[in-house]
């Protein structure tokens, strides 16, 4: 074990609060490397260790169901899941007691870490730079939000490992050490029922650089407005690399309109011509692209080996999936799509969409700027899920000049086979963009997603 960690482990009462994909993660290390520790699990869920598919140590302590959150002070240390807010256990525990997965990989690992965050992006963002690296570098990593809790690839990091760590709002809530590299997508509203108000969530992003030394670097998105205004404000003084459509801010990737992006820095100029790429459509796509460029010229990745990567990247499942052409009609699976904007821009991007799926659970999120794209949109059917849904079309309902026909609101999501089948113009697009959480239905986008492919390979 790393002996920084074993440091702050040894010799301690720990509570790993929250037993999901991640709590479980941090359980395997602990159990394997400290069996001797006092550990306890913690959870909301009553049933949650019939979810899983290995014993749990008999001397392990449990405290499961609604009483799970009582008598936290009695650990000396809390490994704190990403989903629990830091506000519900506020007055429960001293707030020095609590870390999380993320805080104690970063303390170890941050000066070999490339942090991405955003709230649109991140995760194309986070592949494509790990995908560039692993064309040039021997020992690259990709862990965090997309699926991969950093202490299942503990045992796999040497000195000269790249980790490229995408951290979600929740994550980052609970850091005090940042990575050495970071990037700043973007700022939409988000996870409104976790972090209570924007600025919040707007916070708790920041901590991807609010910790960082001055010697370190964030790639920042200078077309952001709340982003930039945030870091003009916070006194930091980072090295700064910008990405920009809209003009050149020093040192940075700019985009010129007709294709090429240039790399400035110093006397450095470099130009890039993405315009013939296949598999990453889209002005978003082309965001994700400049900040990627920024990471890996940082890096002193070779130009041809970036050129090369960008253009045989062949994207994310989920995001935008091309998943086929089934009873005449074209299906587009964008499952992770969680807030208004995504969706607005892969209805932008793929233009022939007749029929959207959308909503979810609602999470407070503002639909207005969708509704009035919707109204203005060419997609005739809507196909309405959930809560989110249902705000949504009582959005669209509620404009005077609304004379929109087909909407479909269903409680079963099979029951989006039949509605595609009847309504949707063949050579024409189906297209899942849910601009909604799928915690209502599914246990993540990821089960959501599959479960459209499945529907349309059906039809």
């Amino acid at each position: 074990m790393h002996k920084k960690l074993l440091e702050i482990l040894k010799d301690r009462h720990i509570l790993i609060l929250g037993f999901g994909r991640e709590g479980q993660s941090t359980y395997r290390l602990l159990i394997n490397t400290i069996p001797e520790n006092n550990i306890a699990i913690a959870d909301q869920n009553k049933d949650v260790l019939n979810k899983i598919d290995f014993d749990v140590d008999a001397n392990c302590r449990t405290i499961l169901g609604e009483h799970y959150l009582e008598n936290l002070d009695d650990f000396d240390l809390i490994i704190k899941s990403p989903g629990i807010s830091r506000e519900s256990l506020l007055g429960k525990v001293i707030a020095d007691k609590i870390t999380s997965q993320t805080d104690l990989f970063l303390r170890l690992y941050s000066k070999q870490t490339i942090g991405i965050t955003g709230t649109k992006g991140k995760s194309t963002t986070s592949s494509l730079i790990k995908y560039i690296l692993s064309n040039h570098l021997e020992d690259v990593i990709l862990v965090g939000n997309i699926g991969v809790p950093p202490f299942d690839m503990y045992n796999k990091i040497s000195k000269e490992t790249k980790i490229v760590f995408e951290l979600s709002s929740y994550q980052l809530e609970d850091i005090f050490t940042s990575p050495a590299i970071s990037v700043l997508l973007n700022f939409y509203e988000e996870h409104l029922d976790h972090h209570k108000t924007y600025l919040n969530y707007q916070l708790a992003k920041f901590n991807i650089t609010k910790f960082q030394q001055d010697t370190d670097w964030l790639i920042i998105n200078g077309d952001d407005d709340i982003l930039m205004d945030l870091y003009s404000h916070s006194g930091l003084t980072r090295n700064l690399f910008k990405f920009s459509f809209q003009k050149q801010h020093g040192l940075g990737v700019y985009y010129n309109n007709v294709g090429k992006i240039t790399f400035i820095s110093g006397n450095e100029k470099v130009e890039f011509d993405f315009s013939n790429r296949k598999h990453l459509p889209g002005d978003h796509n082309l965001m994700n692209i400049l900040a990627s460029v920024c990471v890996c010229k940082l890096l002193n990745i070779p130009d041809g080996i970036i050129s090369k990567s960008i253009n045989e990247f062949k994207g994310l499942e989920h995001r935008m999936e091309y998943v086929g052409k089934f009873g005449g009609i074209l299906f587009y699976n964008d499952s992770i799509a969680t807030i208004p904007e995504a969706t607005m821009h892969a209805v932008r991007t793929l233009k022939k969409v007749d029929t959207l799926i959308l909503g979810g659970k609602d999470r407070g999120i503002d639909y207005s700027g969708l509704v009035e794209f919707l109204l203005k949109s060419r997609v005739r059917n809507l196909i309405i899920l959930g809560n989110a849904g249902k705000r949504i079309l009582d959005g669209i309902k509620s404009r005077e000049k609304n004379d929109w026909q087909n909407y479909f609101f269903i409680d079963n999501f099979e029951d989006i086979e039949e509605i595609i089948k009847k309504f949707t113009k063949p050579d024409h697009i189906c297209l899942l963009s849910p601009a909604a959480s799928s915690y209502d239905m599914f246990e993540n986008f990821e089960e959501r997603g599959k479960a459209y492919k499945r529907i349309a390979g059906k039809i």
